[in-house]
């Protein structure tokens, strides 16, 4: 079992900078891909990136490349997403999630939820 909790989340201005945590209890951590997702109001929830158990591989949504880097450290069971030069499309509730599989997955995949972090960016 494993129990997720975000935090991080906040008010922004357009080109700010954000960097959400993600901590994890449970011994299994370390096991675990973790990804990000992003839910904006009346929309789907959506992937937004994801890294393997030992952080060697990391996954990204085309609309995130290059502005956001998902990291974690497994000593301390947290995943990180630093988000710079955030934009006002950026705004969400922003949840971390577990799985088993190391490549991006159909939501129904991912085994553990966090509860979620609002991120809003203003223009």
């Amino acid at each position: 079992q494993v129990q997720l909790v975000e935090s991080g989340g906040g008010l922004v201005q357009a080109g700010g900078s954000l960097r959400l945590s993600c901590a994890a209890s449970g011994r299994t951590f370390s096991s675990y891909t973790m990804a990000w997702f992003r839910q904006a109001p009346g929309k789907e929830r959506e992937f937004v990136a994801q890294i393997t158990w030992s952080g060697g591989t990391t996954y990204y949504a085309d609309s995130v490349k290059g502005r956001f880097t998902i990291s974690r450290d497994n000593a301390k069971n947290t995943v990180y997403l630093q988000m710079n030069s955030l934009k006002p499309e950026d705004t969400a509730v922003y949840y971390c999630a577990a799985t088993s599989w190391a490549r991006p997955q159909a939501i129904p995949k991912y085994d553990y939820w966090g509860q979620g972090t609002q991120v809003t960016v203003s223009s």
